[in-house]
């Protein structure tokens, strides 16, 4: 956990100061012109009450602990969450401390005497792989608004972005070659009922649950375990699909469908295997392969804490 030092505090004039202090020199001008004691004194005042605003703000930030910890693993395109955490170690509070560096500012709550604070920070993800958060920054205007005092932490925390999928994908072969149709699985009366879910494009009309569309609760389909006792291989070499990320989209949709069926299944790579298993830890082993595919990084590099 990092803790900001004097030094890497920087603070400036806002606005609002800025305007502060030219009200203040017009009035230190007019006072000299017209030799107000009373307007030289309120003047004098009132420049004591900027600094010790400066003094304040600066202090705010002095001595706040600080870590950034990964949050989960999310699809490209959805908003990774980090977690920030704000200790305060001393004995006095702090106030109106903000986290810059995300989609959103977090903050702007008080944090008490020895007290701390878990703050969500969101960042954008565009492409698989690791996302990395170098550095955030903590912002204060306390206590008056006329000065900015911030710091940039450095930090050491990422987080999975997995492919984002495909609407839709062809069926896996099983295990003994005969291609698997998680859509076709059986009919309705001759294999045991798994439940609904909502319709996806390519399903069968024969599934549709009709009754659940007059009562107006939209497409839903049936779900039949005829082939749950059959072994999958969602296979790299089994698309031909000539540009590797929509390939890698494909192959991550096969993974949820295998998972939502829970069916048994493994995944083939280029120089890589995942082996059979079933389940959302098999998903999201399978899912790591597939983010980190031709990135160069083993799954075990990734959520970093910040020391």
């Amino acid at each position: 956990m990092a803790r900001i030092a004097a030094r890497q505090i920087y603070i400036l004039p806002t606005r609002t100061g800025l305007f502060y202090g030219f009200v203040v020199l017009l009035m230190l001008m007019g006072s000299l012109n017209y030799q107000n004691n009373l307007g030289l004194l309120f003047t004098f005042f009132l420049v004591s009450v900027g600094l010790v605003a400066m003094h304040h703000c600066w202090f705010n930030l002095l001595g706040l602990a600080v870590q950034v910890r990964p949050g989960p693993p999310v699809f490209a395109g959805d908003a990774a969450r980090f977690e920030v955490v704000l200790r305060n170690e001393r004995t006095g509070q702090r106030y109106d401390l903000v986290v810059l560096g995300g989609l959103e500012p977090a903050g702007h709550r008080p944090l008490g005497p020895q007290d701390q604070q878990i703050l969500g920070l969101l960042r954008p993800s565009e492409h698989r792989g690791p996302l990395h958060l170098t550095e955030v920054r903590i912002e204060t205007r306390h206590p008056m608004g006329l000065f900015r005092a911030w710091c940039l932490v450095a930090c050491q925390a990422s987080t999975l972005i997995y492919p984002r999928p495909a609407p839709q994908a062809p069926a896996p072969q099983a295990a003994g070659g005969r291609a698997q149709r998680h859509s076709a699985a059986g009919g309705e009366g001759s294999d045991d009922f798994l439940g609904p879910r909502e319709y996806r494009l390519g399903d069968s009309p024969r599934h549709l649950d009709w009754k659940a569309l007059a009562r107006e609760r939209g497409l839903v389909v049936k779900q039949f375990g005829g082939d749950l006792g059959q072994d999958l291989w969602i296979d790299w070499e089994q698309l031909r699909v000539p540009d590797p990320e929509r390939r890698i989209s494909l192959l991550s949709r096969q993974v949820l469908d295998a998972t939502e069926a829970r069916q048994r299944f493994g995944l083939r790579l280029p120089g890589r295997e995942v082996p059979l298993g079933r389940g959302e830890a098999q998903a999201q082993r399978c899912l790591t392969e597939l983010a980190l595919y031709d990135h160069g990084q083993a799954p075990s590099g990734l959520h970093q804490r910040a020391a």
